[in-house]
């Protein structure tokens, strides 16, 4: 599936379209120095838990890559985020890319996806390589893997119902995932060796999160069991599939991140049942999708009530999940549309869970299976000036992007602007990081601190504290002036 001003704000933000001037989003690792796991929590290499907020940047058409153009993604657009305070950027890596014919990697395609790896590296925003697929290929209305990896047995082709209808409606679709999750043709084999040519392109590159090994697996045929009967056993062989991808990774890389994703219902409240796994660095990818969701693009009503009973199950499953599979947790698409209430609703459940999030989607950039310029930032994809006001109080937000310790509680209240932030020091000696946006605190803010000491300037973006030695909790407030 995919699968934000008064005038002050807007003339600030058009001001800082053309330049890197916040050092933003550094969340303390040296050079872009990868994170390791601890428990759930992601960590820098001074110790720090680190929180993401950013967005996906998919381009499902081909060439499968941004173009460099203003509706595409330039260094305008690595600037626009950096100063805006996201941190991460989801960036799609698609297989039909990377490998259009078996056993053949294509260099040109590596390199389009690095122009923006390097753009997002150079403003210290981690970048996730995300090898995105929806409905497997073009011939299902989809987009993702080679036509030469994609098998539905001959079946004639009846997915015209659209994303993502043609899920639950194609037989040919169904059969062709129930091939691919039976490996027919060995196409597992051929999806790790992509993948280790991916690891071994930017296993050195500074500010890499890591690899999310595969976007949205629909179960096939088994969906039916998969809304809350029984999944466990299209969940065993999802989970041999990804530790064969896994397997692909660690042949380049055992530094970074490399993250599964759950059977795509548990988007809507199914759960999920991988069993633990020993790599220490791995991660669980989920996102958290409703109705509000499903009709963006429909004409139907929105913000059904099965949204507030939906989104906050997925999160309390995404908690179960990481600790059954040892893994850190990260949101990795919400939202998909222009209902603010759905939005700010999976925002501040984020925040109770204490957990970092990555918004579907930066732009639209035509998505074929998506709900048009409705999921976009933007009312116009290649004018800055049309950030949608709205969408941006919600997801241009104050949060910890680094954490000298663990995080209790986190929370911001849109209607006071006060934000506030609960920890237990972990012995890191560095500072927390939090990031106020000038759009919050358009007149500076004024903060209050128990357990620790404010050292950064008076109304700087990044509001940085050092920990009182012996500290046994850090309480930390910002309200507006």
């Amino acid at each position: 599936m995919r699968a934000f001003v008064g005038v002050l704000g807007l003339t600030a933000l058009l001001a800082g379209c053309g330049s890197s001037s916040l050092p933003a989003t550094d969340s303390g690792a040296a050079a872009g120095a990868a994170l390791h796991r601890e428990g759930r929590w992601m960590v820098d290499d001074r110790g720090r838990i680190v929180l993401l907020h950013g967005v996906n940047v998919v381009w499902k058409l081909a060439p499968y890559a941004p173009p460099d153009s203003a509706a595409g993604f330039t260094a305008a657009d690595a600037d626009f985020l950096a100063n805006q305070g996201f941190n991460v950027v989801r960036l799609g890596v698609l297989f039909a890319g990377v490998m259009p014919q078996p056993g053949q990697i294509d260099a040109g395609y590596l390199a389009r996806i690095d122009r923006v790896v390097r753009l997002l590296a150079a403003r210290h925003l981690w970048v996730l390589l995300d090898f995105h697929q929806d409905q497997l290929n073009e011939k299902y209305q989809g987009e993702g893997f080679p036509a030469w990896a994609v098998d539905d047995g001959g079946l004639p082709n009846d997915a015209h119902y659209g994303f993502p209808l043609d899920e639950f409606l194609s037989v040919a679709l169904n059969a062709a995932y129930d091939n691919l999750w039976a490996n027919k043709n060995q196409v597992w084999a051929h999806y790790a060796a992509a993948w280790t040519a991916v690891a071994n392109r930017w296993k050195n590159q500074p500010y890499l999160l890591g690899y999310d090994l595969f976007n949205e697996p629909w179960p096939g045929t088994r969906w039916p069991t998969c809304f809350e009967i029984d999944c466990t056993g299209f969940d065993a062989t999802l989970q041999q599939f990804f530790d064969s991808a896994l397997a692909g990774v660690r042949a380049a890389d055992t530094a970074h991140f490399a993250f599964f994703e759950p059977q795509q219902l548990f988007d809507f409240g199914a759960p999920s049942g991988f069993a633990a796994e020993s790599d220490p660095l791995l991660g669980l990818s989920w996102h958290d999708y409703c109705s509000a969701t499903l009709t963006a693009s429909s004409g139907l009503p929105v913000n059904l009530p099965d949204c507030g009973i939906i989104e906050p199950r997925t999160m309390n499953n995404a908690d179960a999940q990481v600790e059954q599979l040892g893994a850190v947790s990260l949101l990795t698409e919400f939202g998909a549309s222009d209902d603010l209430t759905d939005i700010a609703r999976v925002a501040d459940l984020a925040d109770q869970h204490r957990v970092g999030w990555i918004y579907w989607a930066y732009k639209s950039f035509g998505d074929p299976t998506g709900s048009g310029q409705a999921e976009s930032l933007f009312a116009d994809d290649a004018d800055f000036s049309t950030l949608k006001p709205g969408k941006a109080d919600i997801l241009i937000r104050p949060y910890a992007q680094a954490i000298a310790g663990t995080p209790t509680a986190m929370r911001f209240d849109p209607a006071t602007k006060v934000f506030a932030l609960d920890y237990t020091p972990n012995g890191a000696t560095a500072p927390t990081v939090i990031f106020l946006p000038a759009r919050h605190y358009p007149n500076g803010y004024s903060t209050s601190v128990a357990g620790g000491q404010v050292v950064s300037p008076a109304g700087s973006a990044q509001l940085e504290i050092v920990n009182d030695p012996g500290a046994s909790s850090v309480q930390i407030q910002v309200q507006p002036l």
